[in-house]
């Protein structure tokens, strides 16, 4: 297993030269505390947690997987301690209200976080990492009296949180939730029904578990709009906070699963539970989606990380093993044949690792800081920002999470290739990435899901095509502005194309959806890994920009690190950007092709 470097340089780099953290930060009503020096710190401190104790745990943890014995889980060795070192590091609480025991700094700074222990070790990051978004959902949507009592445990850590939602019969369809939540005399209610695929469902990490449930009421209507959502402990919670015993809430199993071993993805069910309703009655999926949103960007996260991870070891592997010698004459005439990395095939998958690794971790600070301003709209009690903010997220969170996800599991089966057979062996540890990224494109909404999400809901539905046009308005006037520097007037030219392209492809589909309601669905995907693409384009434009202009002013430390972002922007250009084109070219071919064939006519024989 690669050991992880977390790649403080490109942070750094990310946020104090292209988007202005600092600056970001001095406006925020929460951001007065996370000026340089502290950020730095923090950054620092994270680095070496992820390093000296996540990382090491990520093989072995993967190799015993945990163990399930009547009801109870218990996680792999050394899970406990890291948890402890953790809780005590003060991390959950990083970017919630510190009237609630947390530190109080942006959202971002989390994400950041998650980053690092995500490369370092996913399966332990699931644990906490689900606790945010409960912990999220309940400070905007539980009553007063119930947040005072639960987010302080929640926000040190002592206690863990889930999510909900599906079910045997239904996963993205939660029109088909059958769990009841029956009203009692008290205002509390009685949950009951069987969940499945729950993260963190149950486990001896933390003392009390709170699941964040989607149910129906005794009156409520069908499909989604009769879906409400409930908080329930796993132990009852007394008025004082203290525990109580046991709340019917059961593991029956836990999945045997192809990755992320370590992490327990659970069977509960809920026998007559106590629940909280949070939120209105029948309003749940409103509320779920402060989770869903927490969780996607989370996913999004998942890609970056297993990239980068992936990239590490390729990179070192391909420094080190020797094999024939470069096509251009020998480049280590002393050895008995050069290492790999003279190879152009070698250096294209690492270049593409690189590509992805680092273009996608600029996206992913990019857009949390919308995340920011949207989590200062619930602190200062203003909807009206908070909406803004919510909108202008929601439009990136599919692409994020489905293109990122995509790219990351790429980049995971690059680092098994460049090892060549090496790779398949589990004592490497490449293959353990391929096998703990493949998740991340069906969680949280599978791609597909994700697409739909985009085109479907926030491009023709919500926005009408405004949502593309705002964000391709940011990029073309990047392109108007550096379009007179021969350094970048390439890249400028090239996005002032794809954006043109981006609004004429969104309105044909929107035109052609008048007479054919399955382009949609036909073109969603495409669409999506177009925008992907598109986007990713910009940021290595953008850091481009900043890594010529820091050349150009002289005295730069390490000028390395600029030259390599221009090296690698340039790649991105020429060797992965031109897949846009096909996907443009899919998207708006006629759908007979995908739903003219008889069912019939689907068979083997």
């Amino acid at each position: 297993m690669p050991a992880y470097k977390a790649p403080l340089r490109d942070m750094r780099f990310l946020m104090n030269e292209v988007f202005d953290y600092p600056g970001h930060y001095a406006k925020l009503a929460n951001g007065k505390d996370a000026d340089p020096d502290t950020v730095g710190a923090i950054l620092e401190e994270c680095a070496r947690f992820c390093e000296e104790v996540l990382s090491p745990l990520n093989l072995s943890g993967d190799e015993e997987g945990c163990h399930f014995n009547n009801g109870e889980v218990k996680t792999p060795k050394g899970f406990k301690e890291a948890y402890d070192q953790y809780v005590a590091g003060g991390w959950q609480g990083l970017s919630h209200p510190t009237e609630y025991g947390g530190q109080g700094l942006p959202m971002s700074m989390g994400l950041i976080k998650s980053e690092m222990m995500g490369a370092a070790n996913w399966s332990f990051t699931m644990y906490p990492g689900l606790s945010l978004g409960a912990m999220n959902t309940i400070m905007q949507y539980a009553p007063q009296e119930l947040t005072r009592v639960y987010l302080p445990p929640l926000t040190e850590g002592r206690w863990s949180g889930t999510m909900c939602l599906t079910e045997p019969q239904c996963g993205t369809d939660l029109g088909q939730v059958k769990t009841k939540a029956e009203p009692q005399a008290d205002g509390t209610h009685r949950i009951t029904g069987t969940k499945i695929f729950i993260s963190a469902g149950e486990h001896d990490l933390a003392e009390n578990i709170v699941h964040v449930v989607l149910a129906r009421l005794p009156d409520a209507p069908p499909g989604t709009r009769g879906i409400s959502l409930f908080m329930v402990p796993k132990l009852t919670v007394n008025a004082d906070g203290s525990l109580g015993g046991h709340n019917g809430v059961v593991c029956s199993a836990i999945e045997h699963k192809m990755g992320i071993k370590a992490s327990a993805t659970c069977v509960i069910n809920f026998e007559s539970a106590v629940g909280h309703l949070i939120g209105e009655p029948n309003k749940g999926l409103e509320a779920m989606f402060t989770f869903m949103n927490t969780a996607r960007i989370g996913t999004a996260v998942q890609g970056i990380a297993h990239a980068e991870l992936s990239y590490q070891g390729a990179l070192a592997y391909a420094k080190e093993r020797r094999s024939m010698r470069a096509l251009s004459g020998k480049k280590e005439p002393d050895k008995v044949a050069d290492a790999i990395i003279h190879h152009a095939d070698v250096r294209r998958m690492l270049l593409t690792q690189k590509a992805i690794a680092e273009g996608g971790r600029a996206m992913v600070y990019f857009t949390a800081q919308y995340a920011d301003h949207m989590v200062n709209g619930i602190l200062e009690n203003d909807q009206e920002k908070y909406k803004l903010w919510d909108d202008k997220l929601g439009f990136f969170t599919p692409i994020l999470k489905g293109f990122l996800t995509e790219m990351g599991l790429e980049a995971a089966n690059l680092g098994v290739q460049v090892f060549g057979g090496h790779g398949y062996i589990r004592e490497h540890g490449m293959e353990q990435i391929v096998r703990d990224a493949r998740i991340a494109t069906l969680y949280e909404g599978t791609t597909g899901i994700q697409a739909l999400d985009l085109l479907g809901r926030k491009v023709l539905v919500m926005t009408r095509g405004k949502a593309v046009r705002e964000f391709t308005g940011h990029i073309a006037k990047f392109a108007l502005e550096h379009m007179g520097n021969p350094k970048l007037r390439g890249y400028a030219a090239e996005l002032a194309r794809l954006v043109a392209q981006w609004n004429l492809l969104t309105m044909r589909i929107m035109l052609t959806a008048r007479k054919d309601r399955d382009i949609v669905s036909a073109a969603s995907y495409h669409f999506l890994m177009f925008s992907g693409y598109v986007t990713m384009a910009y940021f290595w434009a953008l850091q481009a920009a900043v890594a010529s202009r820091k050349l150009a002013e002289g005295g730069a430390e390490k000028p390395e690190f600029y030259r390599a972002k221009l090296y690698t922007a340039r790649f991105y250009f020429d060797h992965v950007l031109p897949r846009a084109k096909g996907h443009a070219t899919s998207m708006t071919k006629p759908t007979k092709s995908l739903m003219k064939m008889p069912l019939e006519s689907f068979t083997f024989e």
